[in-house]
C-alpha cells in the first residue's frame, strides 16, 4: 500500500519527486511524469522510460506554460468567466488532454495550486478512463504542494 504523499515529511523537493514516482508507477502505461511550476516555467521534477535531452525537457515545461497561461488561453478564460459572471482568479481550464500519433498526454492543475501542473504522458493504448482517474487520485492525495 502507497504511503499518501501529504503524509511524508520533507520539502517541496522531496514531495513533488515522491508524486512523480508513483505517477509512474501507478498510472497504466506511463512512460513519463513531471511537475511543472507555472509562475517560473520550470520542470521541478520528472521521470520516463527513456532518457531526453534537457532541451527536450525544457521546451515540455515551456510548452505547458504556453498550454495552460499562454495569451490566448488566458483571454478565453478571462470572456468565459466574464459572461458567466465569475470573479475569481482561479484558472478555468484546470485539465487538458492531448492526444498524439502514440501517446496520451494528460496536464493537470495540482488541487492545492494553480501553479503547479501534473504532466503524464502514456501509451495511447492506455485506458483513458484508468489514466484520469489514478492521476486525479495521486494528485489529490499529494496535498499541498
Amino acid at each position: 500500500m502507497n504511503t499518501p504523499i501529504n503524509t511524508s515529511p520533507g520539502n517541496l523537493t522531496d514531495r513533488v519527486g515522491l508524486m512523480v514516482k508513483r505517477l509512474r508507477s501507478d498510472v497504466p502505461d506511463c512512460v513519463a511524469a513531471g511537475v511543472i511550476d507555472m509562475s517560473t516555467g520550470m520542470l521541478l521534477a520528472v521521470q520516463t522510460v527513456d532518457n531526453h535531452p534537457a532541451e527536450v525537457l525544457d521546451l515540455l515545461a515551456a510548452a505547458t506554460l504556453e498550454l495552460f497561461q499562454g495569451r490566448n488561453v488566458v483571454m478565453i478564460e478571462d470572456i468565459w468567466k466574464e459572461r458567466r459572471g465569475v470573479h475569481s482568479d482561479v484558472h478555468y481550464f484546470q485539465e487538458i488532454l492531448v492526444n498524439s500519433e502514440n501517446l496520451a498526454h494528460l496536464f493537470l492543475r495540482a488541487d492545492s495550486s494553480d501553479d503547479m501542473v501534473v504532466a503524464v504522458v502514456c501509451r495511447k493504448s492506455a485506458n483513458v478512463g484508468m489514466l484520469m482517474a489514478q492521476a486525479r487520485r495521486i494528485v489529490r492525495e499529494s496535498g499541498r504542494l
